[in-house]
């Protein structure tokens, strides 16, 4: 990842998952998706992810996984003419190994600087099995984890799995959505054991956004902070989440 890019990510930064924009006969609408894109550059935040939960898994049976990440690479083109700065282009990539390598290798061909990586669809699988899959995907793309809530297709994951899955070098950062106080704290206690300074930690609790934000996470004599959110809670008040991140800060 360019250097400039992940100093951004590594300080903190409002990253909205974008919605699918429709019309009210439920079609894609390139003209809305596009400016609500504009919306979220103009509104402050420092990317926006696309193709993730919000954006609807489902985007993918419909064929409107490339054209929408696309929409939404060109509107930003266009912006960063008019306004440079740096903006975080965040593409959500699941499936098994084959349609998450097709991802990853479409989204960075248009200029998308991570992946959002969702093991949803292969959560029967061993972790052992899921960490070769991660492996292979961030051999592609820089890789930003999701640990993602059980009750909406996500799966447990021990303290070991991601110790095992920082070690993985193009590993950028991490989501974490499980909703949980105890997996949370797995998370960021593996990532204070790995050593890696490097890995950005994002909250995706949304119950709990404000304290992830405000909390230091202490282990070992070490301590670490969330140090900005990728939510869909994001995708509105834009603006006013920016600024709520600033006084956090």
């Amino acid at each position: 990842m360019d250097p400039t890019l992940q100093a951004q990510l590594q300080e903190g930064t409002v990253i909205p998952a974008s919605p699918l924009a429709l019309t009210n006969d439920r079609e894609w609408s390139p003209m809305h998706q596009s400016a609500l894109t504009r919306y979220y550059y103009d509104a402050g935040a420092g990317g926006v992810a696309v193709g993730v939960h919000t954006t609807q898994f489902a985007i993918r049976d419909h064929k409107l996984y490339e054209p929408v990440l696309s929409c939404v690479a060109e509107t930003i083109a266009q912006r960063q003419k008019t306004n440079p700065r740096t903006f975080l282009q965040i593409a959500g990539i699941c499936g098994d190994t084959q349609q998450a390598t097709e991802e990853a290798q479409f989204a960075k061909s248009i200029g998308y600087h991570a992946g959002l990586l969702t093991t949803n669809m292969i959560r029967e699988k061993s972790e052992s099995e899921i960490l070769e899959h991660c492996r292979l995907i961030a051999d592609i793309i820089p890789v930003f984890g999701f640990y993602l809530h059980p009750a909406v297709g996500g799966r447990f994951y021990s303290h070991q799995f991601w110790l095992d899955f920082c070690e993985i070098p193009n590993v950028v950062a991490i989501k974490i959505a499980a909703f949980n106080r105890y997996q949370t704290l797995d998370v960021v206690r593996a990532v204070i054991a790995s050593g890696r300074d490097d890995i950005a930690l994002y909250t995706g609790n949304d119950d709990n956004i404000i304290n992830d934000l405000l909390t230091p996470f202490r282990f070992n004599g070490k301590q670490r902070w969330i140090v900005g959110g990728l939510l869909g809670q994001w995708a509105v008040w834009t603006q006013q989440a920016t600024h709520m991140l600033e006084q956090i800060k």
